[in-house]
């Protein structure tokens, strides 16, 4: 092995995972760690990694010969070669010097790679009450039960062919929330339902796919939804409806539980903040 727990574990103050990003508290031990090495010199997917659904290569391996290990700090780096590059240093420590090692490493591979863009990723505890960057959250099955929402959701396949058709302009709208890509997606039949919220005929949201798939516990998780309400529509509650239709769907599936990145005191954060979810920690990305 490589790394050495009694080092790494008092240092990871969130459940972030270089190249798999947010996993359940209880599947963060070395052994993950491990499998993100093994997975650099193989190119290969994790078979628990969320991303392995879209099919294609991994993009973003770790750099294992640039990892710095030791009794006080771990930098993780990794490299995505997608576009013109991105170069992410993963900075696990308690002392503020080490997002400095980190930013010092990631310039240092930039160049080495010669790639453009490179960041300084610090998982930060749920104490910590960070004021901006991406809040972890857990939705918990077993806690109490997730009813029907009832209202105008439905799989975008059980509407009227006509408000189907609506779906195009709409992820055309919602692009920057991916949308766009998760309609090339159904286009192809590469994933699970989606389900969307429809208002005089016309499709005004959505959230999918619904997907479950084991993690790396062979828990059944259920994988992340790109999730979008038209901004002109918003504060009818229509994306707290898609939410709960969403959560009653993982839950009628067989889910155990659900992680989600919120953007801190976005509308998504503030959602998930009132139904309850539990907060992991945040994830606070500077530009190295």
């Amino acid at each position: 092995m490589f790394f050495r727990w009694d080092w790494l574990r008092p240092v990871l103050t969130a459940p972030i995972v270089p190249t798999l990003g947010p996993v359940h508290p209880d599947a963060l031990t070395i052994d993950i760690f491990e499998d993100t090495l093994r997975a650099a010199v193989t190119g290969d997917f994790l078979p628990y990694d969320k991303d392995r659904r879209w099919g294609g290569e991994k993009a973003e391996m770790v750099l294992r010969g640039d990892v710095v290990h030791q009794p006080e700090h771990t930098l993780i780096p990794t490299l995505n070669r997608r576009g013109r590059g991105t170069l992410k240093v993963f900075a696990y420590g308690h002392r503020g010097s080490v997002v400095d090692e980190a930013a010092e490493l990631a310039a240092r591979l930039t160049a080495v790679h010669d790639v453009v863009n490179a960041r300084v990723v610090r998982p930060l505890g749920p104490e910590t009450g960070s004021p901006r960057g991406t809040r972890i959250q857990l939705k918990d099955f077993a806690a109490g039960a997730c009813p029907d929402p009832g209202g105008p959701v439905l799989p975008v396949t059980e509407w009227p062919a006509a408000v189907q058709e609506t779906f195009a302009p709409f992820a055309e709208a919602m692009a920057g929330d991916g949308l766009a890509f998760l309609h090339t997606r159904m286009q192809a039949g590469g994933c699970g339902p989606v389900l969307v919220a429809a208002a005089e005929d016309r499709i005004v949201g959505a959230i999918g796919p619904m997907e479950v798939s084991p993690d790396a516990m062979g828990r059944p998780q259920l994988m992340p939804q790109y999730f979008a309400v038209l901004p002109a529509v918003r504060g009818q509650g229509l994306g707290r409806l898609l939410w709960r239709a969403a959560m009653h769907w993982g839950q009628s599936h067989g889910a155990a539980y659900q992680l989600l990145q919120t953007e801190v005191d976005g509308p998504s954060d503030r959602l998930c903040q009132a139904e309850g979810l539990a907060s992991l920690g945040f994830i606070h990305t500077t530009r190295a």
